[in-house]
Parts: C-alpha cells; structure tokens; sequence
C-alpha cells in the first residue's frame, strides 16, 4: 500500500462486517488509525484483534447523543488527536411498501440512519475543526437515488441522507470539511444474503463487492479528493444509467 491516509484518524461506523469492514481494513492498510463503532462488542474485539494496534472499538448506539460525545472523545484520546474523518455506514433494510409499513418502524428507521447520521456530522465537527478540515461521508444508496418500490422506510431515510449531506456540505465549506455521500447498488453484504436477489437487472451483471466501496470511500477520504464536497458518488453496476 502506498501510505495514503498516513497519520489520518478516522472513524467507522458498522465497521465489524460488509463495507465497513472493508473500509476499516483498507484505511488501516493505508496508515490511518481507525476507531471502530457500533453495537456489537464481540465483532468489533474480534475486528481489533485481526487489525492490531491501528484499529480500537468503543459501543455506539447511533441514536445516542452522549454516546456519540464518548465516540469522539475516545477517538482523540486513544489516537492522541483530532479526527479526520467520519463514515457513517449505519443501515436496516426493511422490506415493505408504504401499505405495509407501521409508525414504529418508519420512525425507527429514521432514529437509525437519518438521526445517527445527523448526530455523527455533529459531533465530528469541532474536532475537525481543530485538525483544520475532515471528511464526512456518508453511505446511502441508489435507493436515494431512484425510488424503490416496497422498501417505502429504507428509500426514505436514504434520500433524507442526500439532502443533509448537500447542506451540511455548504454550512462547513468554510471550515474545510467536505461532506459527501456515496449510492452503492446491491453489494454482498450480509444485508442482502439469503434474500433470493439476483443481479440479471445490473448491466454489469454482478453485486458489487465491499472492497470497490472500500476503494471508493477511501478516495474520498484522501487528500486527493480535496475539491470534492456535496456531492452524491454512484457506485452500482450501471444500474441508475438505465
């Protein structure tokens, strides 16, 4: 690897399994330090162990406020400086129409990916600052970019994310922080698997797998996309195209 995230701290979130893992491998890879966060413990030790002293894990629920000031606090703590960059990798997939689907669950999904991500942005913010700029990324998907009929929740928070990506983009241009968010299509993932998916609708006629959205993600937290903020990233296969 060529070092091109040396010194960099970043934060993952979902980073004990399907593109977070990927990422969380590929950034350590290219030098970054990475804490990793999300609900299971027993994945994220499991994780450290296999990535070594590059790598830490802290219990997040996304939906917490004070559990997103610990994130970030031991970030600093445990890296001894500033954060660099956030993914947000947070996702539920919740298979129902809009017929199907009750308050609870569109309003859990929310909680989950619009909430968590709105929480991550903020929270990061003044400790990029400190650094003198960051990357916030966000994974969203080509369901916030085309409608996906009988998944009405997941397609709602996943254009709900696009749009705050684009604003919080230009509320810290300023700060140099870039906020962008990346569409993945279908990717093997445990997400999608024993859902019966087939990839005959993509033109390239296979899933994506984590690692292309590992490499995507880091681009972008690279100082070598250092112009690029408020954008949407589609990674799918085509799919959109058509």
């Amino acid at each position: 690897m060529t070092g091109r995230l040396k010194d960099k701290n970043v934060i993952v979130i979902g980073g004990t399994s399907g593109m977070g893992l990927a990422q969380v491998r590929r950034f350590t890879a290219e030098g970054a330090r990475v804490l990793i966060a999300n609900r299971n413990g027993v994945q994220g030790a499991a994780v450290v162990k296999e990535i070594g002293e590059a790598a830490a894990f802290v219990e997040l629920d996304v939906r917490s406020e004070e559990g997103w000031a610990n994130v970030v606090s031991q970030a600093e703590r445990r890296f001894d400086g500033p954060i660099h960059a956030l993914v947000n990798n947070a996702g539920i997939l919740v298979e129902e129409g809009i017929e199907q689907t009750s308050l609870a669950t569109y309003r859990f999904l929310v909680d989950v990916m619009q909430v968590g991500a709105f929480l991550g942005m903020k929270a990061v913010i003044p400790s990029m600052k400190r650094a003198g700029g960051g990357s916030i990324i966000t994974v969203s998907s080509t369901a916030g970019i085309v409608g996906y009929p009988g998944f009405f929740a997941y397609t709602a928070t996943k254009w709900a994310v696009r749009g705050m990506t684009k604003a919080a983009a230009l509320d810290l241009a300023s700060s140099n922080i870039r906020v962008n968010s990346i569409h993945p299509g279908d990717t093997e993932t445990p997400m999608i698997e024993g859902r019966g998916y087939n990839a005959d609708y993509v033109p390239l006629k296979r899933f994506a797998r984590p690692e292309e959205i590992a490499s995507l993600a880091l681009f972008l937290v690279s100082d070598e996309s250092a112009y690029i903020t408020g954008a949407e990233h589609i990674i799918d296969g085509g799919f959109t195209a058509q």
